[in-house]
């Protein structure tokens, strides 16, 4: 058992996410930096889905109820365990009565904290990541708050005996100021003029303070619209579109001057131009982009994607086979 003295801004349980729904109007959810939740699992031996505590720029206080081990991965954050500083990408031991404290983020957004055995909270639709718009899934289907008693695993035979790995420095990931986030273009992007998709490319963008699991908010430039009427029954924005399904990684064009980029937690279907789509292997990047951080859009092509999301994949597993 975890149990909470202080929530922190925003601690929520997530995992890998739904994987099943998105077609009833689910989005998948689940951890929003991929890659530092499975290094988390990886170092603990856990399957690759065990549930975590997604923990958003300013942490938690936490009690723990129970011996362990555990591991923080992800936005770099000063760690204390009982009063003293703690490493990061490493395993931790824990004890009955230990306290673990964070402070704030320096850098990016989402940090992890990964215990042996998992977040035992119940599946909801196949999984237990954290839904808050519709109060589905990890804890009571929202944010952690004092008092929560949050259950946790039996730790994993053997995890003791390995209490002090790490993770490799050249796997650690960076967390940077500003980012280059590779986009497939298409969808819906015949709508804009070339000087529009011009500016998307050229331009730099900021990260605005909306920002958040659903979606990220971009401003910087102006994305020009085709001096076009929008088809029939969408209404008399240029920016309107027949309904359409939206990827995972979608930028909308809400109005000339504004991005949004879709995450996670967002709607699965509307009514939008869409200039094109980031990849999934930047969709990490991407979560960890701090308000007011700047970006550059930078258009590949299908297999271009697909060969980065393999080489990400291949990283894991080097990861893996490293630390056996």
């Amino acid at each position: 058992m975890l149990t909470i003295i202080d929530g922190g801004l925003q601690t929520l349980v997530q995992d890998l996410g739904r994987k099943e729904y998105y077609h009833l109007g689910v989005p998948p959810s689940g951890a929003a930096d991929k890659y530092s939740y499975l290094l988390g699992n990886i170092l603990l031996g856990n399957p690759h889905d065990y549930a975590a505590l997604e923990i958003t720029m300013l942490g938690p206080k936490i009690e723990v109820r129970k011996k362990t081990v555990i591991a923080i991965t992800g936005a770099p954050v000063e760690v204390l365990h009982n009063g003293q500083p703690a490493p990061m990408w490493e395993t931790i031991s824990v004890q009955e009565g230990d306290i673990i404290s964070f402070k704030a983020a320096s850098r990016g957004v989402k940090t992890y904290l990964c215990v042996s055995g998992g977040i035992q909270v119940p599946d909801v639709l196949g999984c237990k990541s954290t839904y808050t718009l519709s109060h589905l899934g990890g804890f009571k289907g929202r944010k952690l708050v004092a008092g929560d008693d949050v259950p946790i695993g039996e730790p994993l035979p053997g995890v003791f005996h390995h209490v002090g790995k790490r993770i490799p420095d050249e796997f650690i990931p960076e967390f940077p100021a500003s980012a280059d986030i590779r986009v497939v273009m298409g969808i819906s992007s015949y709508r804009l003029s070339d000087e529009g998709i011009k500016a998307f490319l050229d331009s730099e963008w900021r990260v605005g303070l909306e920002s958040n699991n659903v979606a990220y908010r971009y401003t910087g430039a102006r994305v020009a619209f085709k001096p076009l009427d929008p088809p029939f029954g969408t209404g008399s924005n240029s920016s309107n579109a027949v309904d359409i399904v939206y990827p995972v990684g979608a930028i909308m064009v809400t109005n000339e001057e504004e991005l949004i980029l879709l995450l996670r937690d967002a709607t699965t279907g509307g009514g939008y131009v869409t200039i094109g789509t980031a990849i999934n292997a930047d969709l990490d990047l991407i979560a960890q982009s701090r308000p007011h951080a700047t970006t550059r859009f930078l258009a590949v092509t299908v297999d271009q994607a697909i060969a980065a999301r393999l080489q990400k994949k291949k990283r894991l597993l080097a990861v893996q086979d490293l630390l056996r």
